[in-house]
């Protein structure tokens, strides 16, 4: 399928019924797709060809959405551009995506400004919302259309994605309408919707950019409403699910925690929710057990990552409670089970496939996998040696009863930390120190040491009005997993550094430190 499919299967089920929702305003589904035709056509008026890069530099936002479904019926490339990255680093990418057009929200105009001297591939700069000498205004855009488009895309090439980088120069992550279709039906066949002819309602306050994006299409499919905010607003968007009847929403980790604080969350109506993922980041299961709660048995996982988007592992709501519907606290540090249409192993530095229980890397298999790096072979032939494609992350299936088949994560490969000889899986420190009542968030790194190798450290953020003594979390940490991973150095800090979607930002953390 094309991304424009899950339009037009929504629209199919009623053109009349709400789409995308904003600010008080509803689209429906037939003036939706009435827009994303003429985008479609205006993209075509102005030269763009199937199997062209379109990107669009929007925060949350009805009519820049649409503009992925009139990218797609015109048989190009859909580019999503992160407003958050520096000006230099969104060069870099439309650079390397070679893309032809731009469009833009006025609110990034001078972003736009500083760059466009440097992409002689743009051809065409599309202004959103405003007026900009140097750019084509929305209705001046729109107005380039000449004759309705329908295009099927150039080799099944849906969308890239940057990778960001924190790691290096930003990579292009290729993916098909058949990756995100896998996608779609994993999602689909893994958590609860409602009954026909009842629809979901989801509401995205993540950006659409990243996952709250690609979730909004088995919410289409099934001809559901999405509430768009605009913004990052924990109390507007516990008001919104209220206001909304929603069923369906995505947070990270960062701000379900946010959600938990909030003095709102108890007074409102979470009643309509059936499926609140969380996912893009390891969770604290202390917290998960207090949202499973206070926020209800809705609460789903979902482990993923850009090149195989959103659905390697999932856990749906039932996941997180044993038969007898007591909360399977077991499993709350898991990533849920591998997924249907996803193989899932663990293997060793040679290439060997290990058995259950062993740690190595997780690699995948399956549909959902890209198709590989832009122009990019080499990092293409390393991220999928030995046949398979390398997450990056270290864990291991579970044999352990209760949880047998479960898929836990203990850290990322380039964060394990090796201390006086021994392994220490910074994740699993940092669920322990996440299980202690005043912190709020955390960060274990290895830092450079003459008797130890690397000396582990905790950098911590407190709850508000909370304080704690280094010794006193040290004594908290052993007692729950021994002396070996108890860190030596214990540091509290205001805030955390984070990436532009609220990733903590280690490398950022041992800079500061050193």
């Amino acid at each position: 399928m094309r991304l424009v499919d899950y339009l037009d299967k929504g629209a199919s089920l009623g053109g009349d019924a709400p789409c995308l929702v904003c600010d008080g305003r509803t689209l429906t589904y037939g003036e939706v797709r009435g827009l994303a035709d003429r985008i479609a056509s205006a993209l075509a008026g102005r030269g763009v060809a199937p199997g062209d890069k379109v990107a669009v530099l929007a925060s949350n936002d009805p009519v820049a959405f649409t503009c992925v479904f009139g990218i797609s019926r015109a048989g190009a490339v859909w580019c999503p551009i992160n407003p958050r990255n520096e000006a230099a680093e969104n060069r870099e990418l439309l650079d390397l995506f070679e893309c032809t057009t731009l469009v833009f929200q006025a609110s990034y105009a001078g972003l736009v400004d500083q760059i466009r001297g440097d992409l002689p591939a743009v051809t065409t700069l599309v202004c959103l919302d405003g007026a900009v000498d140097w750019a084509l205004g929305w209705e001046e855009f729109l107005a380039c259309g000449v004759e309705p488009v329908d295009r099927p895309a150039d080799d099944d090439l849906a969308m890239i994605v940057g990778t960001g980088g924190t790691t290096g120069r930003p990579k292009g992550v290729m993916l098909t309408g058949t990756n995100l279709e896998t996608m779609t039906a994993l999602t689909l066949i893994g958590y609860p919707w409602p009954a026909r002819p009842a629809r979901p309602t989801y509401l995205a306050l993540a950006p659409l950019t990243h996952a709250a994006g690609v979730l909004c299409f088995p919410v289409l499919a099934s001809g559901g409403s999405i509430v768009v905010m605009r913004a990052p607003d924990v109390g507007g968007f516990l008001a919104a699910i209220a206001e909304h009847r929603v069923t369906h929403t995505f947070l990270p980790p960062t701000l379900v925690y946010m959600v938990l604080d909030h003095p709102d969350l108890d007074a409102t109506d979470l009643s309509s929710l059936q499926c609140f993922w969380y996912g893009a980041a390891p969770m604290s299961a202390r917290r998960l057990e207090e949202a499973l709660t206070r926020v209800g048995p809705v609460m789903a996982q979902l482990f993923g990552q850009t090149e195989a988007p959103m659905m390697i592992s999932t856990m749906a709501p039932s996941d997180h409670f044993r038969d007898d519907g007591s909360i399977a606290v077991e499993r709350l540090s898991s990533a849920g089970r591998p997924a249907p249409l996803v193989t899932v192993a663990v293997m060793d530095d040679e290439g060997r496939l290990l058995p259950d229980g062993e740690r190595g890397e997780i690699v995948v298999r399956g549909s959902l996998v890209m198709r590989g790096y832009y122009k990019n072979p080499a990092a293409t032939a390393e991220a999928s040696a030995y046949g398979w494609h390398h997450t990056g992350d270290i864990g291991y299936l579970s044999t352990d009863p209760g949880d047998e088949g479960f898929l836990h994560i203990v850290d990322r490969a380039k964060d394990m930390v090796i201390t006086g000889g021994f392994n220490v899986y910074s994740t699993e420190v940092e669920q322990a120190l996440m299980a202690h009542p005043a912190v709020a968030d955390c960060a274990v790194v290895g830092l450079p040491d003459d008797k130890w190798g690397e000396r582990l450290t905790a950098v911590l953020q407190l709850r508000p009005g909370q304080s704690v003594l280094a010794a006193e979390v040290q004594a908290f940490v052993k007692e729950r997993i021994g002396s070996v991973k108890t860190p030596k150095q214990v540091e509290v800090w205001e805030d955390l550094p984070r990436s532009k979607v609220g990733k903590v930002l280690k490398t950022e953390i041992k800079k500061q430190l050193a």
